[in-house]
């Protein structure tokens, strides 16, 4: 059942994004190295059928299988010529599971990093970076994606040269950056610098927020410094952190806890929830009885967000509200 994503933020209600794409694949026998993208035309039925996991666990939004599928990313597998062709086809193959959905679904494509440093600490310009994110959009739009999803992001100037390929591609665009590195992305955007860099567009997102990260307690502190961006709010948090199992990395986070996590963020003013690294099929579900059981409150304090999905992992102060986060971690 096709849908918008603007019509679904009308509903009012709190919307479930899917969970983690790689983490789940790996589990299915992807090899470290290995692209998932290739996954889309060597093994589709994995990746439909992940897909159909996340719509029968509850899923509102599901994201296309191009994280990586830019041509910066694809030349390290020296496939950067077939950019266009991976993203359509991933497009089409979340298309399928979601036209037959009993719900509206929304087929978003995800696009994340170039991986590249712009100038002048590297050497991308935006010019390149514009038309690299071009060439996935193209395919992404092709293959019938309601709205483009730019995800993970950490510079400024990728978050603009992104926005720039979705607007000159004419479509609907959601942002969302990896405050992973003191409350900071890597580049140093805070969380309430965010809605300024968005501002700026000549056409601005559906929506904004943080993805990836620490874990849920982190991600949820970051989604209430976004308060008052004037946009809707996404909180698509990692399941726990991650440990190593032997060789194996496994993520702490259980269906429970992610359940609780749900529900905080719809008290923290978060629009569309999902999960990231490490979020599974029944991870996702829990979260799905959780906001569907859930009354929305008031915002949480730190404290509370604490107790109820554990201690923060950045406690280092920022500009705005670092120094507070940090006294609350330690306990003062």
């Amino acid at each position: 059942m096709r849908t918008s994503l603007q019509e679904l933020l009308a509903t009012g209600r709190p919307l479930l994004a899917d969970g983690a794409t790689g983490t789940n694949y790996f589990a299915a026998g992807l090899a470290s190295g290995e692209p998932p993208e290739f996954w889309t035309v060597e093994r589709p039925e994995e990746v439909t059928g992940l897909h159909q996991k996340f719509v029968d666990a509850g899923a509102d939004i599901i994201l296309t299988n191009t994280f990586g599928c830019n041509p910066h990313r694809l030349k390290l597998h020296k496939a950067e010529a077939r950019t266009y062709e991976l993203a359509k086809a991933a497009a089409e193959l979340a298309r399928s599971v979601a036209d037959p959905a009993p719900r509206p679904v929304v087929v978003a494509g995800s696009v994340g990093p170039t991986g590249e440093l712009f100038e002048p600490l590297g050497a991308l310009t935006h010019e390149a970076a514009v038309a690299s994110f071009g060439e996935e959009i193209r395919g992404l739009k092709d293959g019938g994606a309601d709205v483009v999803w730019i995800e993970t992001m950490s510079a400024p100037e990728e978050v603009h040269a992104a926005a720039t390929a979705a607007i000159a591609h004419d479509m609907p665009y959601v942002v969302t950056c990896s405050f992973d590195t003191a409350g900071r992305t890597m580049m140093g955007l805070m969380p309430n610098q965010l809605a300024a860099v968005l501002d700026a567009e000549p056409v601005g997102p559906l929506a904004q927020g943080a993805n990836c990260g620490v874990g849920a307690p982190d991600i949820l502190v970051t989604v209430l410094e976004m308060q008052t961006a004037g946009r809707p709010v996404v909180s698509k948090g990692n399941c726990g952190v991650p440990q190593f199992h032997g060789t194996e990395i496994v993520y702490s986070g259980t269906p429970d806890l992610m359940g609780r996590y749900a529900a905080l963020a719809v008290d923290a003013g978060a629009a569309i929830i999902g999960g990231c690294c490490g979020t599974s099929p029944e991870h996702l579900a829990a979260m799905r009885a959780s906001i569907d059981g859930h009354t929305k409150g008031a915002a949480p304090t730190v404290e509370q967000i604490v107790e109820a999905v554990g201690p923060l992992t950045n406690s280092a102060p920022t500009a705005s509200s670092g120094e507070r986060r940090g006294r609350r971690n330690r306990g003062e």
